[in-house]
């Protein structure tokens, strides 16, 4: 039997936070936007409990080969001796001079928190460039804890959506599982384009970004005019 919950509002209600030379018009709006972050939060759990019981998703059988930092893998090879698998589609092919601002900015914060993850699952960064070329990258960021591998014949890129019909590419994170050894595509992200809300960038929900996140707490939001860069003038 599901727990019974108290309702938002009275959660809201509950809290003792304060702070100094906070106005009564302040604080009844805080109290009032707090009963929706509980909400929210409970969405989000609710949402995680549905993927969660999705049904076996399709077997995966393509001819997917890869190159990693230690020599030529298969598809299985990346899930280590793990059996959950992440991977994400880095926008930085061979016709790019530089990857993907966004992609990278996106990494940059898995790489923090990747020596984590990897606890738990196995994380694979999946581009299209030759593996010389993403070393070298990952060598001028600093990254130490991604795994980066280069899609040999693009077969992965094109089946898991990384690349469109007419080349050009997109961003992907999908997860797989294996189990009693047949591996799955369990779940990826599908929000596009096309379900994007007017007035804002195509994403999904949750963002997987922490610096949308984090302005999402401000009073300028997200603003309609900036996206990270690779690099910023000192």
């Amino acid at each position: 039997m599901a727990d019974i919950l108290i309702p938002a509002a009275e959660l809201a209600q509950r809290s003792l936070v304060r702070f100094p030379n906070e106005s009564a018009e302040y604080r009844a709006a805080r109290t009032a936007l707090l009963a929706e972050e509980v909400e929210l939060r409970r969405h989000l759990e609710r949402v995680a409990a549905q993927r969660r019981a999705l049904p076996p998703g399709g077997e995966v059988m393509g001819d997917y080969r890869f190159q990693g930092e230690r020599g030529p893998v298969s598809f299985a090879d990346l899930f280590g001796d793990k059996q959950t698998l992440a991977t994400y589609s880095y926008m930085f092919g061979p016709q790019r001079d530089r990857p993907c601002p966004m992609c990278t900015n996106m990494l940059g914060a898995l790489e923090g928190n990747a020596a984590d993850i990897q606890q738990r699952m196995a994380l694979a960064v999946i581009a299209r460039s030759p593996i010389e070329r993403l070393i070298a990258w990952k060598q001028e960021r600093g990254w130490t804890n991604l795994q980066l591998y280069s899609d040999l014949n693009g077969n992965y890129s094109r089946d898991y959506h990384g690349v469109l019909p007419d080349g050009s590419e997109i961003p992907g994170f999908n997860v797989f599982t294996r189990r009693d050894g047949t591996i799955r595509h369990f779940w990826s992200g599908e929000m596009t384009g096309d379900s994007a809300d007017p007035g804002q960038d195509p994403r999904g929900a949750p963002d997987l970004a922490p610096v949308w996140n984090v302005l999402d707490t401000t009073p300028e939001g997200r603003g309609t005019d900036w996206y990270p860069r690779l690099n910023y003038e000192a």
